[in-house]
């Protein structure tokens, strides 16, 4: 679905910090959203998670720099990181260009599933959108 001139895929779960979560049986892809990538601009560097690193939900664990910002970078569930987009470490802008494919950051392999429901799907990721998007027009 598009909200507001943003991509919203419907298929996906989103923290309220934008970044989005595709799951795979008990492993998440992660990657920022639409809005994200737009309001931040280019993005130019990316410091992502190591394999085999542990954090829960809600944790920092990295950053994303553009011209303008440097940002954080989020988990939205708890888990393991089995692997690292080594694609977009070389070329950051792969996840504004293409933020729901090729720009995926990082894959963890979830610990509580239960932590799902504290993301937005569906009609919830929906409202959320246009709530963030009244905030920013403010």
């Amino acid at each position: 679905m598009e909200v507001g001139g943003y991509l919203l895929p419907d298929d996906l779960w989103y923290h309220k910090e934008h970044f989005w979560v595709r799951m795979e049986g008990d492993v998440a892809t992660v990657g920022v959203t639409d809005f994200f990538q737009k309001l931040a601009g280019e993005i130019s560097y990316l410091e992502l998670p190591s394999e085999g690193d542990e954090y829960s939900q809600d944790n920092v664990v990295g950053t994303v720099e553009t011209g303008k910002w440097v940002g954080k970078i989020y988990s939205p569930l708890s888990g393991t990181i089995t692997e690292v987009n080594s694609e977009v470490v070389d070329e950051p802008a792969l996840a504004n260009r293409d933020p729901y494919g090729s720009g995926w950051l990082f894959k963890l392999k979830a610990s509580d599933l239960s932590e799902l429901e504290n993301l937005f799907k569906g009609e919830a990721a929906l409202k959320w959108m246009e709530e963030e998007i009244r905030k920013k027009a403010k």
